[in-house]
């Protein structure tokens, strides 16, 4: 938030504010997902799994390197925390530098990269059934990659000692823990800054803080993705439900999220999981 100004604008002021912003990372030397190869494999694809998130719980699942997988509304507008790993543990999702690469919120043909050092693509989108919503008149948007994901923490600081142990936070630390036999206090060390799926988010145009607003996501909808490596998810079906109201609640109305996982015949035609990145770790040493 900015505070109140307590010192003059300088005679300059609407100058050094009217200098056009440059991109931090332009992207054109970034090679781009062949969607139309994605798209051609899901033609003679097998449903292999069709998983169920409980509501205000978290549920992991694999997903082999060249196999598709779809986060989907089931039953009523409810957003997700996704949690990504390589299925060892070793890379974990950069939300950061997606964000800084492809924007504050994902959709089709936009990629999730791990962390240093392979910094490589962990999943493509190959699907958004809300790439219709657009930046709506608030500059909200779907499917973010700004906010770090409903916590018990933040709670406790701001609900006077509150205890509440079905946040995101607990909910994917609960959930990796069982996935992989490791103790909680481990597990929640790895746990990492989410995508929200399906959340609508942006920031404030007077103070800049962070807002939420109803998610436009009903039953049917999905954000589909291709594993470009061995992988393990983790979700969590938010207890703000469509975040229309607040977090970390046992009031909102929440629903169940779907995760089906499927398998293609074949790999996407001139695919091939990608490499580590290629930087020779020196830093200039």
């Amino acid at each position: 938030m900015h505070p109140t100004p307590e010192h003059a604008a300088p005679e300059d002021a609407e100058a050094r504010r009217d200098i056009a912003p440059v991109i931090c990372y332009p992207t054109d030397a970034l090679p781009a997902p062949d969607l139309s190869a994605y798209r051609a494999a899901r033609e003679s694809w097998e449903k292999i799994a069709d998983l169920r998130v409980p509501p205000r719980e978290a549920l992991a699942f694999d997903v082999p390197a060249g196999h598709f997988f779809r986060i989907t509304s089931v039953e009523g507008p409810q957003v997700g925390d996704l949690n990504l790993f390589s299925a060892d543990l070793s890379e974990r999702f950069y939300s950061g530098k997606t964000r800084a690469l492809h924007g504050t919120h994902l959709s089709r043909g936009d990629r999730m990269w791990s962390g240093f050092p392979t910094m490589r693509p962990l999943a493509t989108i190959t699907e958004d059934t809300l790439d219709w919503y657009g930046i709506d008149a608030f500059g909200g948007s779907v499917h973010d990659v700004i906010g770090t994901r409903c916590d018990p923490y933040t709670h406790c600081l701001l609900s006077d000692g509150g205890q509440y142990h079905h946040c995101c936070h607990s909910n994917l630390t609960r959930a990796l823990a069982e996935a992989r036999d490791l103790p909680l206090r481990e597990t929640e060390a790895l746990v990492h800054d989410v995508l929200n799926v399906f959340m609508c988010t942006g920031f404030t145009r007077d103070t800049g803080q962070y807002f939420m607003k109803a998610s436009p996501v009903r039953p049917g909808d999905y954000l589909e993705f291709f594993a470009e490596s061995d992988l393990l998810g983790v979700l969590s079906a938010c207890p703000g439900g469509d975040c229309s109201s607040e977090h970390s609640s046992d009031t909102a109305a929440c629903y169940p999220l779907g995760v089906e996982i499927y398998r293609p015949k074949s790999a996407p035609e001139g695919w091939a999981p990608p490499a580590p990145n290629a930087y020779d770790r020196s830093h200039g040493l």
